[in-house]
């Protein structure tokens, strides 16, 4: 037998205690039934079938009703075949069943949901997708640590990118290597995304034309990909002297992701690139010191917009055929986090949020430029957790 949870009692207790303050702060009490594959895992350390059925109005235990894997242990650890049996199932625990149930409806599909309802047909159900949000945008230290690990890592992969180089090679087989390389130094492969809109794989590595072209997913930047049926990112086109290389690739080590881009040049690259890139590390200055406990997610980009204009990239700025509506958002188990770097956020900056801030540019004929970098807000500013060399650096 294998208990099912793997974090601390102190840690689960610190997360619950999140989720059920964010439930609170929007209004809601009842109970709360999860079931997504991301929540399973930051309230127990892992990924199972079932589901973690917790109270928000008192300070009774969540009851964790697990399908598989199967001869799962611990407190309050249940078995059961569907859901169907949770209310006979609460009822020998001695728990009401629910008047008011907090439920995924932005990430389980309506099937599932009206099940559920079924399943509870005197409780009133509300969406909990954004109470879940709310909860885990703010990180705790033990998840703020594993991002730290994974960042380390993830800079350290980068480091060795110009040596997977060789003139000919096109974006495909550059992107393969470093996905290999990554993978063999710990990298989980699982690139995270809330959603069904969107669909990636390790990562994404834009070259000249590519880095154009129009993708139909939310991403800063798109690329055509390799086949229509996932249309983003390397075209397998040869990487030709003058263009830029934008790598942004998986930085899952711990499940707990890091978001990090930087750029490599093949050749002499115009003037243009090189000051639109330098445009955005001048925006991560700014972030980094504008980006405190209180500052409204819109301001920040207005920030980023501004100087870009005034640098006279604004045509540039997070595309040029398709433009991309932010650039900065959260992240964590999930790349798609809040908070969100938009015009129209409404955001407001915790202390340890995690954010990836990513001003991009387009430069027709030439690629993308721009970094991206992880961050941590601190009451001091941003302090960045993926820290490798910010300026453009040669493949060969």
């Amino acid at each position: 037998m294998e208990n099912l949870i793997l974090l601390s009692k102190e840690e689960v207790s610190r997360r619950i205690g999140r989720l059920r303050s964010a439930a609170v702060a929007a209004g809601h009490a009842g109970t709360m039934l999860l079931a997504d594959n991301a929540m399973l895992y930051y309230l127990t350390g892992r990924v199972f079938s079932g589901w973690a059925y917790i109270p928000v109005d008192d300070a009774r235990l969540p009851i964790w009703f697990v399908r598989r894997p199967v001869e799962m242990e611990g407190g309050n650890v249940v078995g059961i075949r569907k859901p169907e049996e949770i209310p006979s199932r609460l009822e020998e625990l001695g728990y009401p069943i629910p008047k008011e149930l907090g439920l995924e409806m932005d990430v389980q599909p309506y099937s599932t949901i009206t099940r559920l309802q079924a399943v509870f047909p005197d409780a009133k159900s509300f969406n909990l997708s954004p109470v879940v949000a709310a909860a885990r945008s703010v990180k705790t230290s033990m998840e703020i640590s594993m991002m730290e690990r994974s960042g380390v890592i993830h800079a350290a992969v980068y480091s060795k990118i110009p040596s997977l180089f060789s003139p000919g090679m096109t974006d495909f087989e550059l992107d393969v290597a470093i996905e290999n390389l990554s993978r063999l130094e710990g990298c989980l492969g699982l690139f995270r995304i809330s959603g069904k809109s969107m669909e990636f794989f390790m990562g994404n590595v834009l070259t000249g034309e590519n880095a154009d072209a129009p993708s139909p997913y939310d991403f800063a930047l798109g690329g055509k990909g390799m086949d229509p049926s996932l249309p983003v990112g390397a075209a397998g086109e040869e990487i030709k002297p003058g263009t830029t290389v934008s790598v942004d690739v998986n930085g899952d080590y711990t499940g707990y992701m890091t978001d990090m881009t930087r750029v490599f040049s093949y050749g002499k690259i115009p003037a243009e690139a090189v000051a639109a890139h330098e445009c955005s590390i001048a925006i991560h200055r700014q972030f980094r010191r504008m980006a405190v406990p209180g500052v409204k997610a819109s301001d920040l980009y207005d920030m980023a917009a501004s100087m870009a204009r005034e640098a006279g990239f604004e045509r540039y700025f997070m595309g040029h055929r398709q433009k991309a509506g932010f650039c900065g958002h959260g992240v964590g188990i999930e790349i798609n986090e809040i908070p969100v770097i938009a015009p129209r956020s409404r955001d407001i900056l915790q202390e340890n949020n995690a954010i990836a801030m990513e001003p991009k540019f387009v430069i027709p004929h030439v690629g993308a430029v721009g970094i991206e970098n992880t961050y941590i807000i601190t009451p001091s500013g941003a302090r960045c957790i993926t820290n490798a060399p910010e300026e453009i650096l040669p493949l060969a």
